[in-house]
């Protein structure tokens, strides 16, 4: 590699990856960018994976914490091609009996629609939605001191309990399966502490921003801000895998968009001590089994809500979801299995021929497995839209062994970067004044594996260059 000296190197151009460099070139600090992939994006990338002319996520697929991210919103990246869809219907949950739960952007909507439960709802998710611009700073970002202590408490006192336990409080079945959908992105128990707040982070996004898709496929976010990077003097390399920090160009600061595992194979001597023995005790969670499909034409659901929904959540009621949830996390593969489910192409035309659609789906499984979970998920599927398989073009599947091939960050199939339990909420990867700095001077972690941990908002990366802006060139 070329031995030019940077100010500081990022490793990795996942949405993380990407932020960190940013808002360390925004400073004037040259960066240089490395990616071990030929193409940026990480969790963002997009392919022709079944036949031509179909453009899949190849990992995320839909964006409400993007779309509302502290920091991707004070760049511009419209300017840079990006432009989000929403679709008619944020996101559904189908029942066996036909009926469905509703996230619409309003919220008055969306508790109508849950009957018995409307003045519940409101309860609940009015504070939430009210008090986001108070409430995102701290929820998105390192354990501190809040400046709403009010706020936050009255969100804490219920977002600290088990989504199971919450969504009890509901009387209907609508309303309860409602959350657990929501709360089941976790990829964890809905019986485990902290899971409510999940749920009740997406339902508020969804309020606020809705639940859009980028246009053109996912890619489309890390094309625009890589594209803003480099209009601000950024470089980026692709092609280049990082094996030892050794190998890399002399810099001041090193940031790298990498999992403990990563980080203990590639550092060397550089980690010792009480913080390697951390990182190597660090606990990862639950894989995912996913499918993408071309299909003939659009899934065709029994109720009509959820033919306009751009999100499915696929497990029935809440005692359902709850069960399938704890036999996946204790190493079993339920028949049933929760299924989170996107159909971009119905809001989205440029991801399909006129006339056919995408689909993409994925369920969770034990860390590391390799079952098939095909005909479990497409089950799952045609529980709530008969004649679905009918529709069936060609599929592409990825078990956890190939998500990990895919993207060295999902270890075991974990797309998180490690389990976002109480116990690893605010403590990943290890316990530190800060989570993103480590006891080598001038390398910091700016992954999934810190605070606030998985999802695509970029807010691990710009909270891990603030830090090293700080510490290491003396700016904020």
């Amino acid at each position: 590699m070329n031995k030019q000296s940077y100010d500081a190197i990022v490793v990795g151009a996942g949405p993380n990856g990407l932020a960190a460099a940013i808002t360390l070139q925004q400073q004037g600090i040259q960066v240089l960018l490395l990616e071990g992939k030929d193409t940026i994006g990480g969790g963002l990338r997009s392919k022709a994976l079944t036949l031509p002319g179909f453009v899949h996520d190849v990992c995320s697929a839909i964006h409400p914490l993007a779309a509302g991210s502290p920091f991707f919103r004070t760049l511009p990246l419209a300017d840079f091609g990006l432009k989000f869809l929403q679709p008619e219907v944020a996101a559904a949950h189908p029942f066996d009996d036909g009926t469905a739960a509703v996230l619409h952007r309003s919220l008055d909507d969306t508790a109508k629609g849950l009957g018995i439960d409307e003045h519940k709802y409101h309860q609940l998710m009015d504070p939430v939605v009210k008090d986001w611009p108070a409430l995102a700073p701290a929820l998105l970002g390192p354990l501190a001191i809040p400046k709403h202590p009010g706020v936050m408490a009255r969100f804490g006192l219920k977002a600290l309990l088990p989504a199971s336990t919450l969504a009890a409080r509901f009387r209907g079945k609508t309303a309860r399966g409602l959350f657990a959908g929501m709360a089941a992105h976790a990829i964890q128990p809905l019986t485990n502490l902290t899971t409510a707040a999940i749920g009740m982070v997406l339902l508020a996004n969804g309020h606020l921003e809705g639940w859009p898709a980028p246009q053109g496929g996912s890619q489309a976010i890390a094309n625009a801000l890589a594209a803003y990077f480099e209009s601000i003097g950024g470089e980026i390399r692709t092609g280049t895998y990082v094996r030892s920090l050794n190998d890399l160009p002399p810099a001041r600061a090193i940031l790298l968009d990498i999992t403990p595992k990563q980080l203990l194979d590639i550092a060397g001597d550089k980690i010792k001590g009480f913080y390697k023995y951390q990182l190597e005790h660090y606990r990862y969670g639950m894989g995912v089994f996913k499918i993408d499909w071309a299909l003939n034409s659009p899934i065709p659901f029994t109720n009509e809500l959820c033919r306009k929904a751009g999100t499915l959540h696929l497990g029935n009621t809440l005692e359902e979801i709850t069960a399938n949830e704890h036999l996946t996390s204790k190493g079993q593969h339920p028949d049933k299995p929760f299924v989170l489910l996107a159909q971009q192409s119905i809001f989205d035309h440029s991801r399909a021929p006129e006339g056919k659609h995408t689909a993409w789906a994925y369920c969770h499984v034990p860390h590391g497995s390799t079952v098939d979970m095909t005909t479990h998920i497409e089950n799952q599927v045609e529980r709530f839209a008969p004649g679905f398989r009918d529709l069936i073009l060609d599929r592409h599947t990825m078990n956890t062994r190939q998500m990990e091939d895919y993207n060295p960050n999902y270890i075991g199939g974990d797309i998180n970067g490690g389990i976002l339990d109480i116990t690893q909420l605010y403590t990943r990867p290890a316990i530190r004044l800060s989570p993103y700095s480590t006891p080598a001077k001038g390398i910091y972690v700016c992954s999934s594996a810190t605070p606030p941990g998985g999802g695509v908002h970029g807010m691990c990366g710009y909270h891990a260059a603030k830090k090293a802006l700080k510490d290491i060139f003396k700016i904020y």
